[in-house]
C-alpha cells in the first residue's frame, strides 16, 4: 500500500474520511466564529484565545477518565452518538444573550466530548490498516485536516461576512450533524477492540502503564508540548492582525497539508527518520520573526514555512504505534491526542494571559522561543536506538 488511491480502496477508509473531514470544518468554523463573537465582546485576546482553544483543557479530563472507552465501544455507534453530541453544543453557543462563562462551560463539555471521539476515530485507523500504512493512513488524514481547515476558514471568512457570528456558529453545528450521518450510513459494525466495560479506573491503569515506559513518554511529550506552544502563536493571530486573521490560519493549515503531504507520501522511509528532528525545529524556528512585528505579508510567509513542521507528529505518531500493544492503542492514540489538545489551550492560555500585558508580537516569540527549548532538551530521547525496539508486544495488564 504506497498511494492515496489504495488507501481509499481499504473498506470503510472513505466514510471514515468523509465523517472526519466534515467535522474537522465544523470546528473551524465554530472557533473562527467564536473567537470573533468573544474578540467583539470583549476586546480581551486573552478570552479571545480561549473561545478558540479552551476546550482543549477539558480533553485532559476525558484523557484522564474517559479514555478506555476508545477500545470498549464499537465505533460506528460512538462516531455516531458524539459527532452529534458535538453539533447539538455548537447550536447551544449560538443562543443570543449567552454570557462569556455560560459559553466557556458548553466548550469544556464539548472538549469531553472531541476527546474520545479523537481515541475512536485513530483506534479505528489501526483496524482498517496495516502497519506499515499507518503514516500513509495518518498523512491523507491530516492532509484532510490541512485542507478543511482551508476551506473552513474561508467559509468561515465568508459567512461571517454575510452572517453574525451566531449564524456562522448554526453553519459549524449543521457540518456536525453531517458527520454524525456519514459515520452512522457509511461504517459498517465492528465490535469493540476490547473487553470489559469503560471505566475510570481502567483508564488510569492503562495511563500508567502507557507512561512507565521511557521511549513512550519522550514520545508523548514531544508530540504534546512544542506544537501546544506553537498553538499558543496561533491563537493570537486575531489581535495580531484581526484583518488577517482568517488568511494566516488558512496559510497554517496549508503549510501542515504541505509537508503532511510531502513526508507521509513521497519522503521514503529511510529518509523520515533523518527529517524528524529539523521538521521540529522548523515548527518553531520561524515565528522568532514576531519579535520584530513583520508585516501581514513576511508574517504570512513565516507561520506557512514554520507549519510545514507540524509534518514531524507523522513520525512520531508512527512511533508512538510501534511502541504500544494493538488492544490499547485507541486509547494510547487518544491519550495523544487529548494531551495535546490540552497543551494547545495551555498554550493559548500561557499566550494569551503574556499578549494581555505586552503585545501578540512579543508573546508569539516567547511562545515560539520555548517551544525551541523544548524540542532541544527533549532531542537526546528521540535518538534511533534499541530503546525503540521490542515493545509492540509488552502488555498491559488491566
Amino acid at each position: 500500500m504506497r498511494t492515496y488511491g489504495d488507501l481509499f480502496r481499504v473498506p470503510q477508509f472513505v466514510p471514515l474520511f468523509a465523517s472526519s473531514a466534515a467535522k474537522t470544518m465544523g470546528t473551524t468554523v465554530s472557533g473562527l466564529a467564536l473567537g470573533t463573537l468573544v474578540y467583539a465582546a470583549t476586546g480581551s485576546p486573552l478570552l479571545s484565545a480561549l473561545s478558540m482553544f479552551g476546550s482543549s483543557f477539558a480533553q485532559v479530563v476525558g484523557a484522564t477518565a474517559l479514555m478506555s472507552a476508545a477500545d470498549r465501544l464499537p465505533p460506528r455507534a460512538a462516531l455516531t452518538v458524539l459527532a452529534a453530541a458535538l453539533g447539538l453544543g455548537t447550536a447551544v453557543l449560538a443562543i443570543p444573550g449567552l454570557p462569556v462563562w455560560a459559553i466557556f462551560v458548553v466548550l469544556f463539555g464539548l472538549g469531553l466530548v472531541a476527546s474520545l471521539g479523537g481515541g475512536v476515530r485513530q483506534g479505528l485507523l489501526t483496524e482498517l490498516l496495516p502497519e506499515r500504512a499507518y503514516v500513509l493512513g495518518r498523512s491523507v488524514l491530516n492532509a484532510s485536516v490541512g485542507i478543511t481547515q482551508i476551506c473552513g476558514f474561508a467559509l468561515g471568512g465568508l459567512l461571517l461576512t454575510t452572517l453574525t457570528p451566531r449564524g456562522t456558529l448554526l453553519a459549524a453545528a449543521a457540518l456536525d450533524l453531517a458527520a454524525a450521518l456519514i459515520a452512522y450510513f457509511g461504517l459498517g459494525h465492528r465490535p469493540a477492540r476490547a473487553s470489559g466495560r469503560p471505566s475510570v479506573a481502567a483508564t488510569w491503569r492503562i495511563n500508567v502503564r502507557l507512561w512507565s515506559s521511557a521511549p513512550r513518554r519522550y514520545v508523548f511529550l514531544a508530540l504534546w508540548v512544542p506544537n501546544g506552544l506553537i498553538v499558543g502563536c496561533e491563537a493570537l493571530f486575531v489581535p495580531y492582525a484581526p484583518g488577517h486573521a482568517a488568511l494566516l490560519f488558512a496559510l497554517a493549515a496549508a503549510g501542515m497539508l504541505a509537508g503532511d503531504v510531502l513526508v507521509g507520501r513521497f519522503v521514503p522511509a529511510r529518509w523520515r527518520e533523518r527529517l524528524a528532528a529539523p521538521l521540529r525545529f522548523l515548527l518553531a524556528a520561524p515565528y522568532l520573526i514576531f519579535f520584530l512585528h513583520p508585516a501581514p505579508v513576511l508574517a504570512a510567509v513565516a507561520v506557512t514555512v514554520a507549519s510545514v513542521g507540524y509534518a514531524a507528529s507523522l513520525m512520531l505518531q508512527e512511533r508512538l504505534v510501534a511502541l504500544t500493544p494493538s488492544d490499547v492503542r485507541g486509547q494510547a492514540l487518544g491519550l495523544n491526542s487529548s494531551a495535546m489538545m490540552t497543551m494547545q489551550g495551555v498554550g493559548a492560555t500561557l499566550a494569551g494571559a503574556l499578549a494581555q500585558y505586552t503585545s501578540p508580537a512579543l508573546a508569539m516569540s516567547v511562545m515560539a522561543a520555548a517551544s525551541v527549548l523544548v524540542t532541544a532538551c527533549l532531542a537526546p530521547g528521540l535518538r534511533p536506538g534499541p530503546a525503540r525496539q521490542g515493545l509492540r508486544s509488552e502488555p498491559v495488564t488491566l
